[in-house]
């Protein structure tokens, strides 16, 4: 992957300032640190940090038509620019570049607004067509590469970070409170929302098109499901579907090795990454390389079952143990990198885990991410399932009872167990019809650190986070299947706006590393969608197809294995015996007041029951980190922007 950035005048009546140009990019070296290149002319200026993947001589970017009409920045891959090329040059196309960049600008100059239907990758795409003066912003079919923009007065900035479009704001930047509100439910931001007032994403699968000093979004993709007849499924008997299944995840996972460089894969013991790395091993003709992360805790570590793959598979294999210090010790580079508030410590040795690949001189890595949202895999989905079997019967004293081997390590005792799944999971048992429905329980749960809000920031929101979610979904979501409902809302927030970004590209791009998701191919994602929901889940059974297309290559106990969500040390992390002084500082009375988001006298109380050892409830651990990662980020964007840049290009962090 790699870094892009630009400025649009949006009267075109003045070429946007190189030096401007060069400060964007600049904030962005750790996604591209092998080359930079800038195009300007009377109305725009392009960017390019590259990380030479593909044709690492020739692909050079900006990158042209032979007419120096269309001009194109590009972060991400297209993975089958092979063939798409090898067609372009049948159709009498020449070209002065072997890179997948080159074969874009010549699909837009042949098909227009529709070139991108032809794409198979992740992306953010700048094209610039002078001659129809227009320019298109692209985001890939799920999110997998990040592109923002902003508008000052005439002029509208994009890049691949928010942290790129800082410098040219001409007034400091500022917390969007209406977004952290939405983040404290959903864990991320309702699209095209940012932390940043009047930053916007590019939301996925869409593309923003900027003419005649106008911006509009077109969509041309999205997460679709066959209305819930069982005859508009998928039809075929098991075995055919496994079938077909592991012939599309094969082709996904091989056109993603295609590189220049070499190519490593993430090992994390579940089902998703020994599935990808076994097809690696039995499809890629690749040296099969491999790098997991470990923990101290135990309760937290995979590494056995790592272990168990890495022999049976005979992987050249690199681990990373993991300890609380580590991730206290890199917090402050997460939350620059991840740009947001975050819930959880999970994203830090994500990071670390990219820097062992860049130590080890990969570029690349392919990962699992996207398979529980595309193949039901989460027990947010077995909720759902269990939650609307009670609701048939909100008095049975037996239903409820099935949340307890969903989760069998919750210590609930006979005489107190109807009573605390009611407080937790009853939740919204008279409304399962709502297409949010299986949600609601993670979401009150996360919507109760607002708890903590100061006065200032209760008087500061006149909005609804609920309704902003609401107005996001799709019209027609009714007429989905409950369990493909549940699916679209976790892909749309959780996956687009939480892991891909803070848990994927930006831990990976914050080491100059480039991941890669098989799962997420669309071929793959559009044949799931099309499948009978028993397929993805049977029973409480999860990505039960998917297990049946990989048994012929992983061994049976990881088939077989209790899903482990991937966890980090949250509170634990920070108070040990070296508790790093930014925890009490970023905590204290006078800058909690100073940022205005959270009480200060709550927040008191809080570390007191953390430093007595009786915090060790999931809420507690949320309002922690969302407090500190939240004065963490107020710190680093808003109060200490340059400093804080300074420091981080300082530190060689890339």
């Amino acid at each position: 992957m790699c870094g892009i950035a630009g400025i649009l005048d949006l009267r075109g009546s003045g070429s946007p300032d190189r030096a401007t140009l060069g400060t964007m990019i600049q904030q962005l070296q750790h996604r591209g640190p092998d080359d930079y290149g800038y195009y300007t002319d009377e109305s725009i200026g392009l960017a390019h940090a590259r990380l030479s993947i593909i044709d690492i001589e020739g692909g050079h970017q900006p990158i042209h038509d032979g007419q120096q009409d269309i001009w194109i920045v590009f972060n991400g891959e297209i993975f089958n620019y092979i063939e798409l090329r090898e067609q372009l040059l049948r159709d009498g196309v020449s070209f002065y570049t072997h890179s997948d960049t080159e074969v874009i600008v010549q699909l837009y100059k042949k098909h227009g607004l529709d070139f991108v239907h032809y794409l198979n990758g992740q992306f953010a795409i700048a094209l610039w067509d002078k001659p129809a003066e227009r320019l298109l912003l692209v985001r890939d079919r799920v999110g997998i590469d990040p592109l923002f923009f902003y508008r000052e007065a005439d002029q509208l900035y994009f890049a691949s970070e928010i942290k790129s479009i800082i410098p040219c704001m001409k007034s400091s930047p500022s917390l969007n409170t209406r977004a952290l509100d939405q983040l404290l439910s959903f864990w991320s931001p309702v699209s095209p929302e940012t932390l940043f007032n009047h930053v916007y994403e590019v939301p996925p699968g869409k593309i923003t098109l900027v003419e005649k000093g106008e911006i509009k979004h077109i969509a041309y993709w999205e997460w679709q499901y066959p209305e819930d007849n069982r005859d508009n499924y998928r039809q075929g008997s098991e075995e055919e579907l496994a079938e077909q299944l592991h012939d599309k995840m094969v082709a996904a996972t091989k056109i993603r090795l295609r590189s220049d460089v070499p190519v490593a894969a993430y090992l994390s013991g579940g089902l998703d990454s020994s599935a990808l790395v076994s097809i690696i091993h039995h499809h890629g003709n690749v040296p099969l390389r491999t790098f997991s992360i470990g923990f101290e805790d135990k309760k937290l570590d995979e590494s056995s079952y790592q272990q168990q793959l890495i022999d049976h598979l005979g992987a050249d294999h690199s681990g990373l143990l993991c300890s609380a210090e580590d991730i206290s010790d890199n917090f402050k580079k997460t939350i620059w990198h991840t740009e947001s508030t975050i819930l959880r410590t999970a994203p830090t040795p994500m990071m670390m885990l990219s820097g062992l690949v860049h130590e080890n001189k990969y570029k690349v890595v392919l990962t699992g991410e996207g398979a529980d949202e595309v193949f039901g895999g989460y027990d947010i989905f077995k909720e759902g399932k269990i939650r609307r079997f009670w609701a048939q019967n909100r008095d049975s004293n037996f239903r409820p009872l099935l949340l307890k081997r969903l989760y069998p390590y919750l210590d609930i005792s006979k005489s107190n167990s109807r009573a605390y799944l009611e407080a937790f999971f009853g939740i919204g048992l008279d409304h399962p019809d709502l297409a949010y429905f299986a949600h609601m329980p993670r979401w009150d749960t996360t919507a109760r650190l607002k708890a903590f809000y100061s006065d200032t920031m209760k008087a500061d929101l006149n909005t609804d986070a609920l309704e902003a979610m609401m107005a996001s979904l799709p019209a027609d979501i009714d007429r989905y299947h409950p369990f493909n409902q549940s699916q679209y809302i976790e892909a749309r927030s959780l996956m687009a706006r939480y892991l891909l970004c803070s848990q994927g590209d930006r831990m990976l791009m914050a080491n100059s590393v480039e991941g890669r998701f098989p799962f997420l191919d669309h071929n793959v994602i559009e044949f799931a969608n099309s499948l009978h929901p028993n397929l993805k889940m049977k029973v409480l059974n999860e990505k039960y197809l998917l297990k049946k297309a990989m048994q012929r290559y992983v061994p049976g106990e990881i088939i077989r294995r209790h899903k482990q969500p991937y966890r980090a040390p949250d509170i634990p992390a920070f108070f040990h015996d070296h508790t790093p002084d930014y925890v009490n500082e970023l905590l204290s009375e006078t800058s909690l007041n100073e940022t205005g988001v959270f009480d200060a006298g709550k927040t008191a109380i809080l570390l007191r029951k953390i430093k007595a050892g009786r915090a060790t409830g999931y809420k507690d651990n949320m309002a922690f980190m969302a407090i500190l990662s939240t004065q963490m980020w107020h710190h680093l964007f808003i109060k200490n922007f340059n400093s804080s840049s300074d420091y981080f290009r300082a530190c060689k962090i890339n």
